[in-house]
C-alpha cells in the first residue's frame, strides 16, 4: 500500500484546541480539615475535581455530552487471555532478558473481534507488568518470536526464548489466570453514608441506616442481591454464612462486574464504636463513594476524615431535592495518573441514568489509574515476578526447542464485546464521503467542504455526492500539498528525485479555471509556478501557528532552505488582501532567507514558533536515532530526544503549547513522548525534563498520528486506535481493512474497503442483572465484506470524520481554534462560491493567546462571554463534469 508523505498530516494539535493542558482534570490542593475536637489535621496532597471554581454555584445542569464518557484502557485491563487465547490453538514461550529476569510470551493468530482481518495477538508477562500488542498478519512472511519481542522493545536476551512443549502446557494453564488477575477485570467500590455535620469516619461508619435519598442512590447504582448462595463476583464478601451482611448492591457495566461495599449493609456493632468490620472492607477499597447529606453550607467532606492508607479516590455525592439532581466531586491522591471523563461545569446531573453512567465510568477508570501508582505497582511487580520465576524454574529444565511460529489454526468464534448501546453515536463515527473511489491516493488537503486529492491519474477536486473535477493531469505528480485559503495559495511538492520542486498557485486562479471548465493543467503549464532553489527537495513544512508571516522550510538532502512570503506594508496574516496581490505571479511573493546545513537528511520536520517571533523560531527535525531542534536564525542545533532502539520508525513531531509554553509530542515506533521546550534563553531553547513530561505506547506501530482534543488517533495499516491526549489512555480501536489516511489538516479523511461504524468500547445505559454473566451480551459490529473473488476489481471508499465531532465535546460549543473555524453548514450547490472560505490560519499570536486563554477557562468551568462570530462565506463546491 502506498502512503503519502507523513509531513502532510499530524501538524495541527496546538492550533486545533488552543492550549495543550492536562490540568483541566482538576487542581492539586493541600486539603486541611479539623477533627471533632477542633484540632487541625493535614491530609496528603489530593487532586480535586469539582468541575467549577465556585463550590457554592447554583445547581444548574452542566453542559456535557454522553460521548465524553469512555472506559479507558479497555484492552489493557480486560480478559485478553480468556477472550482470545483460552481454548484456542496458540503457542507459549519462555526466556530471560539481558538482566536475567524471566519473561513469558503467549501468541495467537486470530480474527475474532477483528472483522475477518487476521492479526497476531501477543501477551508478554514480565515482572514490570503485562504488555499486549497486535501485529499485522502476512500469509507470505513468517513472524518469528524474536521479531515479536523486538516489537515489544525487548531486543536483548540472556537466553533465547524457547517454546513450551505440549506436555508441559498444563503447568502454564494453571498459573496464567493468576497472571491475568494482576489486572482490573471486576471491581469492588465502597459506599459510605454521611449525615449532615459528621466530621469523622467513626461517626460515618456508625450510621445504622441511610435516608430515602441514599437508598435511591443505591437503587440507581445497582441491584440489591442476597449474599448467601451468590455465585457471581463477591468482592470479598461472605456468600456462605452471612458474616458480612445479608444483602449487598451489585451491577454489571461494560462487561465488568461491580460489587459495592455499602456501609449501612455491612455488620453493625453497638459495642465497637470504630465499626472495624465495616472499615475492614470499605477502608481496603481503592475507590469509595461518600454520600453526604445536608446543605451546601454544611462542612465540606475532606479525605482526611477517613483514616485509610489504601483508599486513593473519593467520589463525593450530594443530592438536591429542589431540582432532583446529583452533584459530584472527585478527590484523587496526587500519585494517581490523570483519568477521565472530566467533570462537567458545574458537575450537576439532573438525568439520573446519565449520572450513573458517568460515576461508574469515572470510578472504573480511577481504579485502573490507581494501579499505576508506585504503591500498587511495586506490590504487583513483586507478585508477578514471583509467579513468573516459579513457572520458569519448573519449565526451563525440560525445554529444548526454539522454533519460529508455526501456522496457527484460526478460530471462528463469534465477535463479542461488552454490552453497548445501539443508539449511541461516538465522536469518531465516520461518514461516507465518496463511494467506489478507484484511484491510488498520494496526498490530499481540504478545500472548503471539498477535498483536493493527488492520485495516480492527477489532482482531482472531490465533493460529496458529485462527480470529481480534474485540476492537474497525471504529468504533474504532486507528493505533498497545503491549501491555504486565507492566503489564496496552494503549495505543492511535485515530482521526485532531482526533478522535485515546490510549486505555488493562486487558489483563485485554480477556482476560475474550474468555473470556466478549462482543461486540466499539465506539468508544462505549471513551469512558471516553480519556486527557485527548491530543485531536488524531498520534504517541506510550513508554520501552522504563524502570526506575521508564512514560513516554509524546504529540505534538499541535508540542506534546509528557509523561505518567507512578502507582504504589503501594513498587511499581516490577519488582514490578507486577496483582491490586490503584490504581483500577478505568486512565485514573486516569496523570498529566500537563509540556508541551514544538517548532518543528515531529515525524515520529519515541524516548525515551532518562538514566544516573540524575533529570532527564536525553531525547526524540529528527525533523522538517524534522534529529534533535534534547529534555530532558524543561527542554524544551531540542540539535541531534543535520543532514541535507544535499534530500529527507528519516525511518525510525527507535533508542536503543542501547554500553559502558553512550547512543547513537542514526539512520535516514533510505538511511542508518543511529550517534551517541553521552554523557556527560550535568547535563541537557545532549554529542553526541560520535568514531571509534566509523559509518554504512552500504541498497540500497533502507526504510520500517521492525528490530534483533535481530547483525542489522539493513530492510523495503522488496518486499524484506527483512539486515545485521550491528556493521559494516553485507550478508549477505542476500530478495525478498518486496507486503511489509508488521506488528509487531516481540517476534517479527517481516510480510504478503506468498507465503512466503519459501531463501537465495541463505548459507554452506555445498562440494566443490571441479578445473575452473574460470565460472558457479556454480544454486540456485533457490522462485518466487512470478505475478500473479492480472483480477477474482480474491488473499489475502495473515502470516509470523513468531521473535526467538529471530535473537538470540544465536554463544553457547550466546539472549541474555537486558530486553524479550524466553527463548523458551518452550507447548502449543497454545484456552483463554486465566489470566494474561498477564510480559514483562521491567519490569526495573530495575540488572537491565538486569547483563544487559548478562553479555552482553558471553559475547561475549568469559568464563564466566558460569547463573542458574535463573523459571517463566513460559503465553501467551495466542485462542478459536475460533463
Amino acid at each position: 500500500m502506498k502512503h503519502f508523505c507523513s509531513s502532510s498530516v499530524s501538524e495541527d494539535l496546538g492550533c486545533r484546541r488552543g492550549e495543550f493542558s492536562r490540568k483541566h482534570y482538576g487542581s492539586v490542593e493541600l486539603l486541611i480539615s479539623s477533627d471533632a475536637d477542633g484540632a487541625i489535621q493535614r491530609a496528603g496532597r489530593f487532586r480535586v475535581e469539582n468541575g467549577s471554581s465556585d463550590e457554592n454555584a447554583d445547581f444548574t445542569p452542566g453542559t456535557w455530552r454522553r460521548t465524553d464518557v469512555h472506559l479507558e484502557n479497555p484492552e489493557y485491563h480486560t480478559r485478553w487471555y480468556f477472550k482470545y487465547f483460552l481454548g484456542k490453538v496458540h503457542q507459549n514461550y519462555i526466556g530471560t532478558d539481558a538482566e536475567k529476569n524471566p519473561f513469558f510470551l503467549s501468541v495467537v493468530l486470530s480474527n475474532q473481534n477483528n472483522q475477518r482481518v487476521p492479526q497476531y495477538r501477543s501477551i508478554l508477562w514480565k515482572k514490570t507488568g503485562t504488555q499486549k500488542i497486535c501485529l499485522p498478519y502476512s500469509p507470505t512472511k513468517t513472524l518469528s518470536v524474536k521479531s515479536i519481542l523486538s516489537a515489544m522493545s525487548l531486543d536483548k536476551f540472556e537466553k533465547s526464548p524457547r517454546e513450551i512443549p505440549h506436555p508441559e502446557i498444563q503447568k502454564v494453564r494453571k498459573r496464567l489466570p493468576v497472571f491475568i488477575s494482576q489486572g482490573c477485570v471486576n471491581f469492588k467500590f465502597g459506599v459510605l453514608y454521611s449525615k449532615d455535620g459528621q466530621l469523622t469516619d467513626d461517626e460515618m461508619f456508625s450510621n445504622e441506616t441511610g435516608s430515602d435519598s441514599f437508598q435511591r442512590l443505591l437503587n440507581l447504582l445497582g441491584d440489591t442481591i442476597t449474599l448467601k448462595g451468590w455465585t457471581g463476583y463477591r468482592g470479598g464478601l461472605d456468600t456462605k454464612n452471612d458474616t458480612t451482611g445479608i444483602y449487598s448492591i451489585y451491577t454489571v457495566y461494560q462487561g465488568h462486574e461491580i460489587m459495592f461495599h455499602v456501609s449501612t449493609m455491612l455488620p453493625y456493632s453497638k459495642e465497637n464504636k470504630q465499626q472495624v468490620e465495616r472499615k475492614r472492607h470499605i477502608g481496603n477499597d481503592i475507590v469509595t463513594i461518600v454520600f453526604q447529606e445536608g446543605e451546601e453550607s454544611s462542612p465540606a467532606f475532606k479525605p482526611s476524615m477517613i483514616r485509610s492508607h489504601f483508599t486513593h479516590i473519593f467520589a463525593l455525592v450530594r443530592y438536591n431535592k429542589q431540582n432532583d439532581s446529583y452533584r459530584l466531586k472527585i478527590f484523587s491522591e496526587e500519585s494517581v495518573p490523570l483519568f477521565g471523563p472530566p467533570l462537567p461545569s458545574p458537575p450537576v446531573f439532573t438525568d439520573h441514568q446519565e449520572f450513573r453512567d458517568f460515576v461508574l465510568v469515572k470510578l472504573i477508570n480511577g481504579e485502573k489509574a490507581t494501579l499505576e501508582t508506585p504503591t500498587f505497582a511495586q506490590k504487583r511487580q513483586r507478585t508477578l515476578d514471583m509467579l513468573i520465576r516459579s513457572l520458569y524454574q519448573d519449565l526451563m529444565p525440560d525445554l529444548h526447542k526454539a522454533l519460529k511460529l508455526k501456522t496457527i489454526v484460526r478460530g471462528d468464534a463469534l465477535t463479542s464485546s461488552a454490552t453497548t448501546s445501539l443508539y449511541k453515536k461516538e465522536p469518531w463515527e465516520s461518514q461516507c464521503f465518496c463511494s467506489n473511489f478507484p484511484h491510488e491516493v498520494v496526498c490530499a488537503d481540504s478545500w472548503g467542504q471539498s477535498l483536493l486529492v493527488s492520485t495516480d491519474v492527477g489532482v482531482l477536486l472531490i465533493d460529496d455526492g458529485q462527480s470529481s473535477v480534474q485540476v492537474f493531469d497525471k504529468t504533474l505528480q504532486v507528493k505533498q500539498m497545503h491549501v491555504l485559503e486565507a492566503l489564496d495559495l496552494l503549495i505543492t511538492r511535485a515530482d521526485k528525485g532531482k526533478d522535485s520542486r515546490l510549486l505555488v498557485f493562486r487558489m483563485s486562479a485554480v477556482r476560475n479555471g474550474i468555473e470556466a471548465k478549462q482543461m486540466a493543467k499539465s506539468k508544462y503549464d505549471c513551469r512558471d509556478n516553480k519556486l527557485e532553489k527548491t530543485k531536488g527537495c524531498h520534504l517541506y513544512a510550513i508554520n501552522t501557528h504563524h502570526s506575521s508571516e508564512l514560513r516554509i522550510v524546504v529540505a534538499i538532502r541535508n540542506k534546509l532552505l528557509l523561505i518567507t512570503k512578502k507582504y504589503n506594508q501594513g498587511t499581516s496574516l490577519t488582514s490578507v488582501c486577496l483582491m490586490s496581490p503584490l504581483s500577478e505571479s505568486p512565485v514573486e511573493e516569496f523570498q529566500y532567507i537563509r540556508e541551514i546545513c544538517l548532518s543528515d537528511p531529515p525524515v520529519i520536520m515541524t516548525l515551532v514558533d518562538g514566544p516573540t517571533g524575533d529570532n527564536d523560531n525553531m525547526i524540529c527535525v528527525a533523522y538517524r536515532h534522534q529529534f533535534d531542534l534547529v534555530n532558524e536564525s543561527t542554524g544551531e542545533s540542540y539535541r531534543l530526544h535520543h532514541i535507544e532502539a535499534s530500529r527507528v520508525n519516525f511518525v510525527a513531531a507535533i508542536d503543542v503549547y501547554e500553559d502558553g509554553e512550547a512543547g513537542l509530542l514526539l512520535c516514533y515506533n510505538y511511542v508518543c513522548y511529550y517534551r517541553k521546550v521552554c523557556p527560550y534563553n535568547g535563541g537557545s531553547p532549554l529542553v526541560q525534563t520535568s514531571a509534566s513530561d509523559f509518554h504512552f505506547s500504541w498497540n500497533q506501530v502507526p504510520y500517521a498520528i492525528v490530534c483533535a482534543f481530547p483525542y489522539i488517533l493513530a492510523f495503522t495499516t488496518d486499524s484506527i486506535e483512539i486515545r485521550l491526549v491528556v493521559n494516553g489512555n485507550l478508549v477505542h480501536t476500530a478495525v478498518v481493512p486496507e486503511l489509508q489516511l488521506v488528509a487531516s489538516r481540517s476534517d479527517i479523511y481516510f480510504k478503506a474497503t468498507a465503512t466503519v461504524s459501531g463501537s465495541s468500547n463505548s459507554s452506555s445505559k445498562e440494566t443490571s442483572s441479578n445473575s452473574s454473566p460470565q460472558t457479556p451480551t454480544a454486540h456485533e459490529m457490522p462485518e466487512f465484506p470478505s475478500s473479492s473473488a480472483e480477477g474482480e476489481v474491488q473499489y475502495k471508499h473515502l470516509y470523513k470524520i468531521p473535526l467538529s465531532n471530535l473537538v470540544g465535546r465536554s463544553i457547550e460549543r466546539p472549541l474555537k481554534s486558530p486553524l479550524v473555524p466553527k463548523a458551518i453548514t452550507t447548502p449543497t450547490s454545484s456552483i463554486i462560491a465566489s470566494a474561498p472560505v477564510s480559514h483562521s490560519l491567519s490569526l495573530s499570536r495575540m488572537e491565538i493567546k486569547e483563544i487559548a486563554s478562553r479555552t482553558r477557562k471553559e475547561l475549568l468551568g469559568k464563564t466566558v462571554p460569547q463573542k458574535p462570530s463573523d459571517p463566513k462565506q460559503g465553501a467551495i463546491r466542485s462542478t459536475k463534469s460533463h
